[in-house]
């Protein structure tokens, strides 16, 4: 008997006003980097995907994958940048901590598992001291929502 796959759910992380001049990259598993696939002077995007496990105990997502750090009751993606991101000899080297757990659920059911469909967050890039974006982002400062894929007929 084969178990059912693994619903996967499509993340783009869009960082908005980015300090120009500064690389960013989100982190996967222990130390490996992904570059932005899409960057202007005005935002950066990652596009990335994540696996659904189990739910947890109390019923939460179980978000799963390179990109997912952290316990299983504590996901969260890194968002790196300066040294951290790959770039030498720059001033920088900070983390941004994204909590997947602030992702609205109803968003999750809806995109996991669709490829036509992607969760997007959007965060500013410069923090208050116009540095790159840093520490633990709250979760009212992030605005998650979904995007699908255009389809033309054929």
């Amino acid at each position: 008997m084969q178990s059912p796959a693994t619903p996967e759910l499509q993340v783009i992380l869009v960082l908005t006003a980015p300090p120009p001049g500064v690389l960013f990259a989100v982190q996967i598993g222990r130390d490996g980097l992904l570059q932005p696939y899409s960057s202007t002077a005005a935002f950066l995007s990652f596009a990335f995907t994540l696996s659904l496990g189990p739910p947890q105990a109390d019923g939460s997502f179980n978000f799963r994958g390179p990109f997912a750090q952290g316990t299983p009751a504590d996901r969260f993606v890194y968002v790196n940048s300066g040294n951290y991101a790959g770039q030498e000899n720059c001033p920088w080297e900070r983390r941004a901590k994204i909590k997947l757990a602030g992702i609205p659920r109803h968003l999750v059911e809806t995109a996991a598992g669709d490829a036509n469909s992607a969760i997007e967050g959007r965060i500013l890039g410069t923090a208050k001291d116009g540095g790159p974006v840093c520490a633990s982002v709250p979760p009212q400062a992030i605005n998650w929502h979904l995007v699908t894929r255009f389809q033309c007929a054929g």
